[in-house]
């Protein structure tokens, strides 16, 4: 089973590389974020037509918006409010696994970016995506164990790790690669013992990026990248991970998304 996430950057706008990425990348579930519409208009039509079948879609005007789209049918679906605001950041749905002869959670999650000041008391951006991510953490280690199969994955906007910015010692006071963001991560991570299902297959001192700015005119040759998206199984998967991929060409498609499509292969 290959699971892919992507933040898209509008569904709509980028619908013909959506279909692009379904015909090379063959998932039979994807998790898109910063879909950027209400449900009404999501592009439903075209993505049954391509083999999905199965859709939770969860959007608004202009910000954020999550979907999965799957081959798969449903168990269960489920929308998840945070931190007290209905800004469509986080949806799950339960699907049988063969394999497992059990049901497997998939959450699909939009972390907030945080503004571009790292001080939560001079900026309530910076403020909310700390509070979702302690939110997230304690809601985690309190509805779920450490024993069941899930996973969580899309756009988490913290890049942890010192490899996984181009900098880190440029990055250190920049949203997303701070100190307190990659400390409250790593408890989030701690919740059930989640394992970074990519850098499974790609070693911490090995650079990894998967979100390039708008903002370098030559993304490749600069090459100044940042890990924002990222796929965590729990313990029950992480024995059943078979493979991975970062579509890092698709950066380089006309009027690309600034992060790629990631992806795992999943023996369930």
């Amino acid at each position: 089973m290959r699971i892919l996430t992507w933040n898209i950057n509008s569904v709509r706008l980028r619908l013909p590389l959506l279909k692009k990425v379904m015909r090379l990348c063959d998932p039979d579930i994807i998790c898109l974020q910063e879909t950027k519409t209400p449900d009404e208009f999501f592009p439903l039509g075209d993505v049954e037509e391509a083999g999905y079948a199965y859709t939770h879609i969860h959007g608004m005007k202009s910000y954020n918006g999550v979907a999965i789209l799957s081959r798969i049918p449903f168990a269960t679906q489920e929308i998840h409010h945070r931190v007290g605001r209905q800004d469509c950041r986080h949806v799950s749905v339960h699907f049988m696994a063969p394999k497992l002869k059990k049901t497997v959670q998939v959450h699909c999650l939009y972390i907030p970016a945080g503004g571009d000041e790292p001080d939560p008391k001079i900026n309530d951006k910076f403020d909310h995506k700390l509070k979702f991510v302690d939110e997230m953490t304690r809601w985690f280690r309190k509805n779920h164990r450490p024993d069941q199969p899930l996973i969580a994955l899309g756009d988490f906007n913290i890049a942890p790790l010192e490899h996984d910015v181009w900098s880190h010692k440029q990055l250190l006071g920049v949203v997303s690669h701070t100190p307190i963001e990659v400390e409250k991560l790593g408890r989030l991570q701690d919740s059930l013992g989640w394992h970074d299902a990519i850098r499974h297959f790609v070693p911490e001192e090995q650079k990894c990026y998967t979100w390039w700015s708008y903002r370098n005119q030559d993304w490749k040759k600069s090459n100044r990248g940042r890990r924002l998206d990222h796929i965590w199984v729990t313990k029950p998967l992480a024995s059943r991970l078979k493979g991975h991929k970062i579509l890092v060409e698709a950066r380089d498609w006309k009027q690309p998304s600034d992060h790629v499509p990631v992806m795992i292969d999943l023996a369930i």
